[in-house]
């Protein structure tokens, strides 16, 4: 089972199809939880996702997609709603407290 580190979270790309709508919103409230954490967060399309991410955010029809851009070294995680997602909360909760999930 894969496992993201949240300690070593730097920079999150939030990623989407058409790069408008919802998942900015998302990007933007993600940045501003994660400000105090020091963590840059970015909104993508998936087929310009930056080789620099630490962990990708993505809805889970866009997961597959995501993975072939990132490969195997990047954590994909992928969410079904844009606010209140438990996957998105568990990843914000570990960056904010410095600590391992396995997703």
């Amino acid at each position: 089972m894969p496992t993201l580190d949240g300690s070593s979270v730097k920079k999150l790309i939030v990623a989407c199809d058409a790069g408008m709508g919802s998942s900015l919103m998302l990007a933007a409230t993600l940045k501003k939880q994660l400000k105090k954490a020091g963590v840059s967060v970015e909104h993508s399309a998936v087929v310009d996702i930056p080789s620099d991410a630490d962990v990708v955010i993505t809805q889970n029809n866009l997961a597959a997609r995501a993975r072939d851009v990132v490969g195997d070294d990047t954590p994909v995680i992928p969410f079904q709603l844009f606010l209140g997602d438990p996957a998105v909360t568990r990843v914000v909760e570990a960056i904010q407290e410095g600590r391992s999930i396995d997703f």
